[in-house]
């Protein structure tokens, strides 16, 4: 708990970023209609996200690789949706970092892992986004920019990694984010048996709501499964409705109640 004086502090300096370098009306309007997910929430929601992002903005970097220039409507677009998942839990979740290295389109990362019996594997990964322990999170802007479009298949790369942040927090990305004894029991139950189910699924070629990917660990079938949550609330509460309470729960929201129907 910080003291009383260092939340004084704080709070009276938020308020001069807020003041001082809010987003203007017109740029956070054209966000809102190129990511409807965002305008479907509460108008509180909506102002406190606003809020946040630009909170956001003030803290973090952004850096253009691969010649590409970011501009205002590019990082106002990040931010919100990077600040979706913390709506209600607070940017201090962020604090691990401050870079994010944008990438004008996929990268290949290359891997190296070593198996059982020592033997080193190499191998190159295709990559629209990635979130480092204590480090930056990269993205790819074609990935980002298509997120509004992509709602209906619930992807969102940016939500994806920066859940994976989340997951992060409690110092191993295991698809079980820092949780109160009761509650961490709670969610292993279901998000254990939700994903035995799914790569069941996957493996037997049956037709899934959520991406695939998921299927590669429980860490990526959380983030996988927190993209459609906070995009396609009301399909992935329709597919994996008690993992919709878990994360309901969790993240402190519902965004299935102010969600168009399709």
């Amino acid at each position: 708990m910080w003291p009383t004086w260092w939340r004084r502090w704080q709070a009276r300096r938020q308020e001069r970023v807020l003041q001082s370098r809010p987003i203007p009306d017109p740029l956070w309007h054209a966000v809102l209609d190129q990511f409807p997910f965002l305008r479907q929430r509460a108008p509180g929601d909506v102002d406190e996200l606003r809020r946040l992002a630009t909170l956001f903005l003030d803290r973090k970097e952004f850096t253009g690789a691969g010649g590409l220039t970011i501009t205002d409507e590019m990082a106002v677009a990040i931010a919100a949706q990077a600040c979706l998942p913390v709506l209600k839990l607070g940017l201090h979740l962020y604090d691990d970092f401050v870079g994010i290295v944008v990438h004008p389109d996929e990268v290949v990362a290359r891997r190296e892992v070593m198996d059982e019996d020592g033997v080193v594997h190499r191998y190159d990964e295709v990559l629209a986004g990635e979130a480092m322990d204590r480090g930056p999170v990269m993205l790819s802007w074609r990935d980002v920019r298509e997120a509004g479009a992509g709602a209906e298949g619930a992807y969102n790369v940016v939500i994806h990694e920066f859940v994976h942040k989340l997951d992060m927090q409690d110092g191993e990305s295991d698809g079980v984010p820092p949780l109160p004894p009761a509650a961490r029991a709670a969610w292993i139950d279901v998000i254990d048996a939700e994903f035995e189910r799914f790569c069941t699924d996957v493996d037997e070629g049956r037709e899934t709501f959520l991406d695939p990917y998921g299927a590669q660990g429980c860490d990526e079938f959380f983030a996988v499964a927190a993209e459609a949550f906070f995009v396609a609330p009301l399909a992935f509460r329709a597919e994996h409705p008690a993992l919709y309470e878990q994360f309901k729960s969790y993240f402190r929201q519902d965004p299935a109640a102010t969600a168009d129907s399709p």
